[in-house]
């Protein structure tokens, strides 16, 4: 049943149609060339939130779109690393802020990226647009090819074609279970220091990360900056280093995609190492490959060991074109499966395991970004009703219960932030055909 928060903005939404609040939602959220994925818990530019953001910006507005992803470059570190977050400006409604990461960089940022999506969302607006788009488009593929060769020397230091993260937070599902094999090693140190999170000032505390978790984020956080970021020590020794399919599967992809986008462009570069690192990364994938569950997991790289459940990441090696036919088949048996249980989905954990928690935040919930990019793969691979139905729920959540930041796989209740930016961006993509495996212009 909806809250008192839930009913006001229902009833705002039955005075506009869904597209025009989507809009709206865009344009509140702009903080003047880029957004925030809502006000008051997220006051900064996040990287693939941009990213996508930049898709809805397209439905209305092709240069703003195109502002969204180069003004997040503006960050990108001299390494070549995007950063998570870019602190635009310091504003103390969010902790961990800038004074905590103590990146010394220009624009202040957090210390470590998030997937990388940009290269897949940029050949989409090249292959929809026009000469403009092109040109915007040919404007950053250097920066894209330095992101993409970041990812694959910093987080793939011994060439194994699987890259690892350094933090929950760079796998974007800041708080799956994925991450508790790793998660559990950690030791929080009796100089962390008292802190004061400001999420569950924002929402309920049931739908957010635990204070144990909180406290071991921060542990991380803690060593590259005392590191200095230094990317290749936190690798090595840093407290936390996993395989996460999410980042796997949508670097996979992008990998492709930039490839096709270099000669889309017409761009003289390195067309055989991209080429090397889609080989590479496809040998690599199949190392998180559970046999017992049977479906691709996170992996700790530290000291061995599988996640124990699929997930909505796991369902992101469609989207790769990762792993055998056989493999598919079993992942797509299993997606069968889950969408039968839930009303909607995908679920961001797998409702089959006891760890399951429909509210709390990745550990259960629906996120349309990942809908969106599952559904891609899964059309792409002939399983047309699946991609159908994931779309489907992506549109009609918003419209049951508001653009919030993840929804109630069982119920559809809108969780976590209002107003989101990229709710709002993937409900007007779909709407308008923004999806390349539709091939929609």
């Amino acid at each position: 049943r909806p809250d008192r928060r839930q009913r006001e903005r229902l009833d705002m939404q039955k005075r506009h149609k869904p597209e025009e609040q989507a809009i709206e939602i865009l344009r509140g959220n702009d903080r003047g060339g880029y957004t925030v994925p809502t006000p008051g818990l997220y006051p900064y530019q996040w990287n693939w939130d941009s990213v996508f953001a930049a898709l809805g910006f397209a439905v209305f507005d092709r240069g703003r779109a195109w502002q969204e992803i180069e003004t997040l470059f503006e960050g990108q570190w001299a390494d070549g690393m995007v950063p998570h977050i870019v602190f635009r400006k310091n504003d103390p409604s969010y902790f961990p802020g800038p004074d905590i990461w103590k990146s010394n960089t220009d624009p202040r940022s957090s210390g470590h990226s998030q997937p990388p999506v940009a290269a897949s969302v940029i050949l989409t607006l090249a292959k929809t647009g026009g000469k403009d788009d092109v040109a915007r488009a040919r404007r950053l593929f250097p920066k894209l090819i330095a992101s993409h060769r970041w990812w694959h020397d910093y987080r793939d230091p011994d060439r194994t074609g699987l890259v690892g993260i350094i933090h929950p937070w760079e796998s974007g599902r800041d708080n799956c279970p994925d991450w508790d094999i790793g998660m559990d090693r950690i030791v929080v140190p009796d100089d962390l220091g008292p802190y004061h999170r400001r999420d569950t000032d924002h929402v309920d505390a049931d739908e957010r990360p635990t204070v144990q978790q909180y406290d071991r984020f921060l542990t991380i956080v803690k060593f590259g900056r005392e590191c200095g970021w230094n990317h290749r020590k936190i690798a090595a020794e840093g407290p936390f280093f996993m395989a996460d399919p999410g980042v796997q599967f949508t670097l996979m992809r992008a990998d492709r995609d930039l490839l096709e986008l270099g000669r889309l462009l017409g761009e003289t570069f390195d067309e055989g190492e991209i080429e090397g690192w889609i080989e590479l990364s496809q040998q690599g994938a199949l190392s998180m490959w559970n046999g017992d569950i049977e479906a691709f997991v996170a992996r700790d790289l530290r000291v061995g060991g599988f996640s124990t459940a699929l997930t909505n990441a796991s369902m992101l090696a469609f989207y790769a074109g990762a792993g055998t036919g056989d493999q598919l088949g079993l992942l797509a048996g299993h997606g069968r499966e889950i969408l039968d249980i839930c009303e909607y989905g995908f679920p961001s954990w797998d409702p089959r395991h006891e760890a399951f928690e429909c509210r709390r935040y990745w550990r259960g919930p629906v996120w349309s970004v990942m809908n969106y990019m599952i559904a891609i793969g899964l059309e792409e691979h002939g399983y047309a009703g699946m991609a159908e139905r994931l779309r489907n729920d992506c549109r009609r959540l918003p419209e049951l219960s508001g653009f919030y930041e993840y929804f109630d796989p069982l119920s559809g209740e809108g969780l976590g932030g209002p107003d989101f930016t990229w709710t709002a961006a993937i409900y007007l993509a779909l709407g308008r055909g923004l999806d390349p495996a539709l091939a929609k212009v």
